[in-house]
């Protein structure tokens, strides 16, 4: 081994790595990662073409445009007391809705969680269970419901309360999963029960995360109502449906009016409780949780907290305006349920021949079957997929510079932000379904009307969702480029975007995923795709093709979430 030292104030030149001056080829997960990409924009860029929209399909449409402005207005409101009654009925089936998936979604999660399960079979069946229930649709689950109930209020509530469990216990069990493990440990250490842990240990740290969930899910769920109405689930929905099966489109407009209007004030309402709720939390966390402590001191002196007296410690948090603050909340709470249990009529509604009927009902629907379409079937699949595709692609050129924008760190002023966020939250609040009937009007029926809409709606929540992202960078990359005189753009392509892209690119893979259960959805308005077939065959009583569309998107969309998660395990 011939080694050299340095000899004493001789200047020697440093060492040049045997790879230096040579090319570097990037990893080939890396690569892999990047043709997938390139393939599935590929995808978009086809579906745009094959479906022919471009700018002068829009610009051949703006007769139309004017034409049915000209035939809805002026506006034919109903009367404020059916205002208020269809308002009702539709915020009581949201509510009672989402308080039956995060009542159902709490026992599926902890099961599902890996840090509170009792056995790892029970684990997977819990996950399994909210797979299910994540990929029935609730069209479909409402369609098996009113012909069980009938018309009303009780089908669009157990439709969207059993679908919503395959989000709320996934993101319920997520939450779990990620808490500090420190106080259950101790409660485990004093002797405390399973009930006990999960009470004083898990729950308090997850309740902010829960009560988030759950107001998103009322968001979606509110939109999802204005879907069911056309299939017999009562409320502002229904009201729609019937108005434009009319050609009453001036009255169908107010009450898509009146939707919006109130899918705005409950985004709002919902994005200010948020708000409050993560106020607290950091709160609560500078303060420390005293729940484990209390029910420590509680089992270490049984006798002072049963029997206080003039030295024994106080257990109860003292009362203080937070805490009178949770007490009301709790109290409008409880009374919005019963208002709604009562106001609804959903108590009074009655099954159709018991157990003995439902197994009757879920007869029709097996086997599968196709009715002498599968070739139409398949060719309206593949225009559904095509319309997903589209839709995301457009969305994300749209939503990339809105969604960055309406970051605090990358927009250039205050005013900007506010404007971009504005913009956001007014475009996540309108319901696809009515921008499709109103598109649909306007171009025609078809896929177009379709992809717009989704491609609008894919706007809103793809653009909260990369603003998002990019607010959560570490500041420091961008800093320190911003200190070496970069430039906005250059500190944003350079530091900001790079950080956030895996999550980009998540999210826009996410945004796929819902638009191609969307798309289905939308055909049964004049979409395109193969919701049409899905509401010709509830009409004719063809159940059996209704499980086969079914079973077709469900497999689209597995092989949509498998390509999601391999492709997000290659950019880590």
């Amino acid at each position: 081994m011939n080694t050299k030292t340095a000899e004493p104030g001789v200047a020697h030149e440093p060492r040049v790595p045997r790879n230096a001056g040579r090319l570097r080829f990037p990893a080939p997960r890396t690569v892999l990662a990047a043709a997938t990409l390139l393939a599935l924009v590929g995808l978009g860029i086809w579906s745009l073409i094959d479906l022919r929209i471009n700018i002068a399909t829009v610009v051949d449409s703006y007769s139309n445009a004017s034409s049915f402005v000209r035939r809805i207005w002026p506006l034919e409101f109903p009367p404020v007391s059916e205002v208020a009654r269809q308002v009702g009925m539709t915020l009581s089936v949201v509510l009672l809705a989402t308080l039956l998936s995060v009542v159902l979604s709490i026992p599926l999660a902890v099961a599902a969680a890996a840090n509170t399960k009792r056995t790892e079979f029970g684990r997977m069946s819990a996950r399994a269970t909210i797979v299910v229930a994540r990929v029935v649709p609730d069209v479909v689950m409402a369609i098996i419901f009113v012909r069980f109930f009938g018309l009303g209020v009780l089908p669009g509530v157990l439709a969207m309360g059993l679908h919503s469990v395959g989000m709320v216990g996934k993101l319920y069990a997520d939450a779990i999963e990620q808490i500090d493990p420190g106080p259950r440990e101790a409660l485990r250490a004093a002797g405390a029960s399973r009930a006990q842990q999960l009470v004083a240990g898990v729950f308090p740290l997850v309740l902010p995360s829960f009560v988030a969930v759950g107001l998103h899910r009322f968001d979606i769920n509110l939109r999802v109502s204005a879907i069911l109405g056309f299939v017999g689930v009562a409320g502002v929905g229904m009201e729609m449906s019937e108005a434009f099966a009319r050609l009453n489109f001036a009255l169908g407009v107010a009450w898509a009016l009146i939707l919006l209007v109130l899918c705005l004030l409950v985004e709002w309402l919902s994005a200010t409780l948020r708000r409050a709720l993560l106020r607290d939390e950091s709160s609560r966390k500078r303060t420390k949780p005293n729940a484990v402590t209390a029910l420590i001191a509680r089992r270490s002196v049984p006798m002072a907290a049963s029997h206080p007296g003039p030295g024994s410690r106080q257990v109860s948090p003292p009362w203080s305006l937070k805490r009178l603050r949770r007490y009301i909340y709790g109290s409008l709470c409880m009374a919005a349920v019963v208002w709604a249990l009562v106001g609804s009529g959903v108590l009074e509604s009655e099954a159709r021949g018991g157990l003995t009927g439902l197994l009757t009902t879920l007869d029709h629907f097996w086997p599968p079957g196709a009715a002498g379409a599968f070739d139409e079937l398949m060719a309206a699949l593949q225009i559904t997929i095509q319309i997903g595709f589209a839709a995301t692609l457009l969305g994300a050129v749209l939503a990339i510079p809105a969604g960055s924008l309406a970051a605090r760190n990358v927009a250039p002023n205050h005013r900007v932000y506010l404007v971009f966020r504005g913009g956001i939250l007014a475009v996540r609040a309108m319901p696809e379904l009515v921008l499709a009937i109103v598109l649909v009007v306007i171009v025609g029926l078809g896929p177009v009307a379709g992809t717009l809409a989704l491609a609008i709606g894919a706007t809103g929540l793809l653009g909260k969702l990369i603003a998002d992202s990019l607010e959560e960078v570490d500041p420091g990359p961008a800093e320190a480029l911003r200190a070496t005189g970069a430039s906005r753009l250059q500190v944003y392509f350079a530091a900001t975007l790079p950080q956030a892209l895996a999550a980009v690119v998540g999210n826009t893979l996410y945004q796929l995923d819902v638009n191609v259960r969307a798309a289905t959805l939308l055909g049964i308005v004049g979409g395109g795709g193969i919701g049409f077939f899905l509401l010709q065959s509830t009409r004719t009583r063809e159940y059996e093709v209704v499980t086969l569309i079914m079973l077709m998107t469900f497999a689209v969309v597995l092989v949509l979430e498998l390509t999601a998660m391999w492709l997000r395990r290659l950019l880590r």
